[in-house]
């Protein structure tokens, strides 16, 4: 055996120079030889002593983290005081030099089209170097009579992309000029504007490099590929499971439109028939049809997220005491009480009859259970008992028969069998971390 290995790895602490122990016993076993299995031994023994003994030290430590009870939370809101809007946070105007035959009145227009309640237009602001407020927002198509029209925009930086939210007009040149300063700045200035910052494709080629303590939702489904974004979950699952309430959004990210006569066609204007305005489509919650209610739904996470305008709209609640009345749905956060709690998951709007669809139930990042759907309106029922001390989540993603997008006919096959997916209820998070 080689010597040095032996002692390789041993900490004597600070009675005893580990060098100083180590050539005491070499010493002395240049002279008892013979004896040198015996010597071995009581080494090893003398090791494990130290070793014990420096894990008795250790066991007064104290985690100043370690999960504690969680205070009084703040009420949960009504479950009836509201309404579903479905809308697009991610699409680009011409006013992004990276998109074609997508003027605002034509994406306006589509909105209305399909049904759409509201709609972000984000355009690059590094294209009009930050100068978003005298492009986008002042182009005289940026109006409607129906439609809510979000102050929004894409923050386009070195670090990755991120998209802004307001209900009124805010000082974004403040926002991208200091695109490349550290996060303690850009979260300073983030929060004097009073906006919804939310990160883009967080796994893309232009992924969010930013710290997520300063955004309110993530991306999670970009575009009608649904695929892609497998790895935008688990960054999400990873924000969840460490203490961070993030809302979990859509955005098509479309960025051409259907040109009007056959020569301004380009390049890429086949995308519009596969991915457009509403691919995926984001339900809101709101308390009003207003912008600020859609941004303020947005950020208490009374989300969920379809493949298109069409598709089922997903929803999910929690029944605290089982008294069979719905208690809290997604993006509600409540404190355990160590009793079970029954969950519904519940599918609205255009479903298939006779169709069965495949519901999972995440907990906390991991698999907990599959479900299957059918009828008219498709339910399941789960119980669980969430943990009294430390976080506990549930969310929900559906698979099933694709719906008919009969204006974008491609996106269908680019989002397979996805149909849609919910925020999560949770339990005991801190609403102050």
């Amino acid at each position: 055996m080689d010597r040095d290995m032996l002692f390789a790895g041993y900490n004597f602490g600070p009675m005893v120079s580990h060098e100083l122990l180590k050539n005491m016993i070499l010493k002395n076993t240049r002279k008892i030889a013979p004896f040198k299995g015996i010597v071995y031994t009581g080494l090893l023994a003398i090791m494990a002593c130290c070793t014990n003994s420096s894990a008795l030290a250790q066991s007064g430590h104290v985690n100043p983290w370690a999960p504690v009870e969680v205070g009084p939370l703040p009420p949960i809101a009504s479950l009836t005081d509201g309404m579903w809007l479905k809308g697009d946070l991610h699409v680009h105007s011409i006013h992004s030099k990276d998109a074609s035959n997508n003027s605002v009145a034509k994406i306006i227009a589509f909105c209305k089209s399909v049904g759409m309640d509201y709609i972000g237009i984000t355009d690059h602001d590094n294209h009009v170097n930050g100068d978003v407020a005298h492009n986008t927002w002042a182009d005289p198509e940026f109006k409607s009579d129906s439609v809510l029209l979000l102050y929004s925009a894409e923050w386009t930086t070195t670090r990755g992309h991120g998209n802004a939210f307001s209900a009124k007009p805010y000082d974004h040149q403040r926002l991208y000029d200091v695109r490349d300063q550290r996060d303690v700045v850009v979260g300073a200035v983030k929060k004097e504007l009073g906006i919804h910052l939310s990160a883009n494709h967080p796994s893309g080629k232009d992924h969010f490099g930013f710290s997520y303590d300063m955004v309110e939702s993530i991306e999670v489904w970009n575009s009608a590929i649904w695929s892609k974004n497998a790895n935008a979950i688990m960054i999400w699952d990873d924000m969840l499971s460490s203490g961070r309430k993030l809302t979990g959004r859509g955005g098509s990210d479309s960025h051409h439109g259907t040109p009007d006569s056959p020569d301004k066609a380009t390049k890429n204007s086949y995308q519009a028939k596969a991915n457009y305005v509403g691919t995926p489509t984001t339900w809101v919650f709101a308390k009003a049809r207003t912008t600020q209610a859609v941004i303020d739904a947005l950020t208490n996470g009374r989300v969920s997220v379809s493949a298109n305008p069409y598709a089922p709209r997903v929803e999910f609640y929690a029944d605290l005491d089982q008294d069979g009345k719905m208690d809290m749905m997604m993006g509600d956060d409540a404190k355990a009480t160590g009793k079970p709690v029954k969950f519904r998951v519940q599918l609205t709007g255009n479903t298939s009859p006779d169709s069965t669809y495949k519901v999972s139930v995440v907990k906390n990042g991991d698999p907990f259970g599959t479900y299957k759907a059918t009828g008219k309106t498709p339910v399941v029922e789960f119980t669980d008992t969430p943990a009294t001390l430390g976080r506990t989540y549930y969310r929900v993603v559906v698979e099933g028969p694709p719906t008919a997008y009969p204006q974008v006919p491609g996106s269908m096959a680019l989002s397979g069998n996805m149909v849609g997916l919910s925020n999560p209820i949770y339990f005991n998070f801190d609403p102050n971390f």
